[in-house]
């Protein structure tokens, strides 16, 4: 259980349930991009929080089965300590966001190039945990335009392993049955009973139960679980690209997590080649749920 807990990045306490959220503007997707090639975007719920114009804005993205609130006490702190304007956002298929089938990060960096230049915060500060991660390096490696610098938290632009679990876990959260028109403490409960016997870890059930919300009195995820278990493989993985991306970058690696293995610094070193790496003492990979200080201390001082 705690080795899915760990390559899927599901955070061992600070939990925040994925809540609407009433700052969200609509941006209208692109269908053109840059050369009629991109991935069709779509139009993604964020929060803005505003701060000083004239600085680069801080943008966060969420890792699998996140969503824009997990960094709200983050986002809060930073636009106090900074000035800076800071958005999150909630990737496809994820939060308040739009269902696609198309979970590549190719798509995922497309919906941010329509987004993040529509609401005029570009170049930004992109801060991207796990798939955000992975998400926030490609959108640095295709537009470094719209990067001024660039945070990857505890994730690296290689090949992430799995747990032969994790299609087993999928399968037991689209097996939930809960009947219409119960309370939410209760849907909550049943769901927690019926995924026990198979996600025995209770902070991995506590965190995969965020996603549970009330739609017309009926109970459903609100992740797309058909279309992230279907294509899991592109999750796990990382596009093959050339460039590089030459802005400052830093890794951000928990000091109790194997996700970034000294295996993989060859191709950090490759893709950026300005990076460099900090290791946050007693951390695991879900880094600002387990140390928030020691987060906001790091990027406080890469922002300097």
């Amino acid at each position: 259980m705690l080795r899915w807990a760990r390559a899927w990045g599901l955070p061992r306490r600070g939990l925040r349930p994925c809540s609407p959220s009433f700052s969200t503007g609509p941006v209208a997707p692109s269908s053109s991009g840059r050369g009629g090639a991109e991935p069709r975007s779509v139009p993604l719920s964020y929060k803005l929080l505003d701060g000083e114009v004239a600085r680069p804005a801080l943008v966060f993205l969420h890792g699998l089965f996140g969503c824009k609130t997990n960094f709200n006490s983050i986002a809060k702190a930073l636009a106090q300590q900074t000035g800076r304007r800071v958005l999150t956002v909630d990737a496809r298929n994820h939060g308040d966001s739009p269902h696609s089938p198309d979970v590549s990060y190719e798509a995922m960096s497309q919906d941010l190039q329509d987004l993040l230049p529509q609401l005029d915060l570009v170049p930004c500060v992109l801060i991207g945990h796990s798939m955000g991660g992975k998400t926030a390096m490609l959108l640095a490696l295709q537009r470094p335009e719209l990067v001024e610098r660039l945070i990857a938290v505890d994730i690296s632009p290689v090949e992430t392993t799995s747990s032969s679990d994790f299609p087993t876990y999928m399968a037991a959260m689209r097996a939930i049955s809960i009947p219409d028109k119960v309370s939410r403490s209760c849907a909550r409960k049943l769901a927690d009973e019926q995924l026990s016997p198979v996600v025995q870890d209770m902070a991995v059930r506590q965190f995969l139960l965020t996603n549970l919300v009330e739609v017309d009195g009926r109970f459903v995820w609100r992740v797309n679980l058909d279309a992230l278990a279907q294509h899991v493989d592109k999750i796990m993985a990382f596009p093959p690209r050339q460039e590089s991306y030459p802005g400052p970058t830093l890794f951000l690696l928990g000091g109790n997590s194997q996700y970034v293995p000294p295996s993989h610094h060859p191709e950090i070193r490759r893709l950026f080649p300005r990076a460099q790496m900090q290791t946050v003492p007693n951390a695991g990979h879900w880094i600002h749920a387990d140390r928030p200080q020691d987060f906001l201390a790091a990027i406080r001082g890469f922002l300097a």
